[in-house]
């Protein structure tokens, strides 16, 4: 088993080359989709607080489409929370107050536009400098104890650990007895099986054994972690709370709608 690295040591790499094309309704086409909002801020920026607030510091994202505008937006992330004063002389801006300085190390990759997830990943080996390193999709959110799933990880020595999630029923769910319906529950339901939510943990060594032999066109859902699993190499954390992939309209709207009630229990750093 690999001794136990600090979290703020471990990078985590996140797959930002989607392009959102179900999520147009919500980005007028002119966004990636990491970079659709929820309460105002984008999805992206909502996972990083979430690794954030569990101590991890480091994250490379693996750009793809309308990568220059994410990384437009962390180039512009103090001006867009600092108090300051513009005149037209040409002198830089007067900073009223610091705004927020996120304690981030952040390495943009540009990973290609059409290229598949094993590629982004192969793309930014040589900033896996670690022992192990942090996977995760660029609009999966959740209540997911990061915390947890690292120490479930090192408990294990397994080279991968994915989370394991309950699908949530897009329907209202229906109890029937014979022709009768006995109950009827409008809110989507969990069900019973598990699915992969992504926040992934792999040892470095994953990498070279099992994504260096296929192509950029390779799906990591397909052979490498089909492959991963049969060796027996593949634990499953499971979460039993939260868990949403911002894929549609309706689940952009349903994340924004719980973030205006302040029921966003993926919300766990202070202001």
């Amino acid at each position: 088993m690999t001794d136990q690295l600090p979290v703020s040591e471990i990078p985590v790499v996140i797959l930002c080359g989607g392009m959102g094309t179900r999520l147009r309704e919500a980005s007028g086409d002119k966004l990636p989709k990491p970079l659709v909002d929820i309460g105002g801020r984008p999805v992206l920026w909502h996972i990083m607080k979430m690794y954030q607030a569990h101590g991890f510091r480091k994250f490379v994202l693996c750009l793809g489409y309308k990568g220059d505008m994410i990384k437009r937006f962390f180039l512009d992330y103090r001006e867009q929370l600092a108090d300051f004063t513009l005149t037209h002389d040409g002198a830089e801006p007067v900073y009223h107050s610091t705004g927020r300085v996120e304690d981030w190390e952040v390495t943009f990759v540009e990973t290609g536009l059409q290229t598949a997830t094993v590629g982004r990943v192969k793309r930014v080996t040589q900033h896996l400098i670690a022992d192990q390193f942090m996977l995760t999709y660029g609009d999966g959110i959740g209540d997911v104890d990061l915390t947890a799933l690292v120490k479930f990880h090192n408990e294990h020595g397994r080279t991968g650990t994915v989370t394991a999630v309950h699908p949530a029923s897009r329907y209202g769910e229906m109890h029937v007895d014979g022709n009768e319906v006995i109950e009827f529950n409008e809110k989507p339901t969990l069900a019973t099986g598990w699915v992969n939510g992504g926040f992934f943990m792999f040892e470095r060594s994953f990498v070279d054994k099992y994504l260096s032999e296929h192509d950029d066109s390779i799906m990591l859902e397909q052979t490498p972690l089909q492959q991963i699993a049969r060796d027996g190499q593949l634990a499953m954390h499971g979460h039993e709370g939260f868990w949403m992939g911002m894929d549609t309209y309706r689940d952009w709207t349903e994340l924004n709608k719980l973030w205006d009630q302040g029921e966003a229990s993926w919300k766990i750093w202070e202001d």
